[in-house]
């Protein structure tokens, strides 16, 4: 089946950066300790990396690890140089993500210099004692800042993280979380379920914690859809949440299937129709051919959109239409917040 997105359509460019002050206690995504040396070295690496292709981009994201531990100007300097080597539209979305640990209302100065017009703050929750449990510092005082320092610096797309099922985490306590997001009026959220992975402090400590139990958090995300609805927010994808007209346009390319290149340590790409990524030695290992009907829906079924009933091979789904899963319409099918609960078990019979 030919694929829906043109190789025309500006592609989205992705900047891994893997250093952080310290190790989070949930996460498994590549990461080291930063030192300013190495990080120097890196963005030089990522800059020859980058003159190895050639394209045209409409989004830039740096990801990480923790991109705002770079110096501003490093950060300014692989947009520069992204510039230099790629077609990146005027009205280009560039997001930082950024951990508000660090004092940035200089940075985000230059930030906006440089062009970035979007950040990402991990705040995961709005109390503290639950962000210290997941190991960040930071208190709510210090993501009010660093809000109101973004803002001041012109950079109004706002987006939260929010994590569910964590330590010391209630359906209570989340009110504490949606009551900041609505008194600092940010225009994107992003809602994950704590998921214990293999490789993480949590892995090997998660005998000891205290966590809700699969009923409770399934009740926190369902709360979680209705009260950002009720705040303004779009539920776009099973873990987004947008404002109007304040979608995230890079993670869109992803579940889309438009063409996403990736630069830096274990950042992947789906370019021109072929899977690859960089592992931590800097190879670009291959990854095999993407975009076909199964990853269409897999990715299509993330978003509310659904996806269109021609991909799929039979009518296996309606089971699902019976217990309240799946949305049907005319061409379509989606899931319904319930379904998003159990999207995997729903997809997997549906491949």
């Amino acid at each position: 089946m030919e694929n829906p997105y043109s190789s025309a359509e500006k592609a989205g460019l992705y900047i891994h950066i893997p250093f952080c002050k310290s190790k989070c206690p949930y996460c498994d995504f590549y990461s080291v300790r930063y030192d300013p040396a190495l990080a120097q070295s890196y963005v030089d690496r990522l800059v020859f990396e980058m003159k190895k292709y050639h394209g045209s981009f409409d989004t830039i994201y740096f990801g990480g690890g923790t991109p705002s531990i770079l110096e501003a100007g490093l950060i300014g300097r692989i947009i520069n140089e992204a510039k230099k080597c790629f077609d990146i539209a005027d009205n280009a979305e560039i997001t930082v993500e950024y951990n508000p640990s660090k004092n940035l209302e200089r940075d985000f100065e230059e930030y906006a210099e440089y062009g970035v017009n979007r950040i990402s703050i991990g705040m995961q929750s709005a109390r503290n004692e639950e962000r210290l449990a997941l190991g960040r510092t930071a208190g709510c005082e210090q993501i009010k800042r660093t809000i109101l320092s973004a803002r001041k610096a012109s950079i109004e797309n706002i987006s939260l993280d929010v994590m569910l099922g964590t330590p010391k985490q209630s359906l209570e306590t989340l009110d504490c979380t949606f009551e900041f997001i609505d008194k600092m009026n940010v225009s994107h959220i992003s809602a994950y379920m704590l998921k214990i992975e293999e490789g993480t402090r949590f892995y090997d400590m998660q005998s000891r914690l205290s966590l809700p139990d699969d009923d409770e958090v399934g009740d926190m995300y369902l709360k979680t859809v209705n009260v950002l609805s009720s705040l303004g927010f779009h539920q776009y994808e099973i873990s987004n949440f947008a404002k109007p007209g304040c979608e995230s346009r890079h993670n869109l390319k992803y579940w889309h299937l438009a063409n996403y290149l990736g630069i830096g340590l274990t950042a992947h790409s789906f370019w021109h129709g072929e899977r690859f990524y960089y592992n931590r030695d800097f190879e670009k290992i291959s990854d095999g051919t993407g975009g076909g009907v199964d990853e269409r829906i897999m990715l299509g079924l993330r978003l509310n959109e659904g996806i269109d009933k021609s991909l799929l091979k039979n009518d296996g789904y309606k089971k699902f239409v019976d217990m309240n899963l799946i949305n049907e319409t005319d061409k379509k099918i989606s899931l319904t917040q319930q379904g998003m609960l159990v999207s995997n078990v729903i997809i997997g019979e549906l491949l």
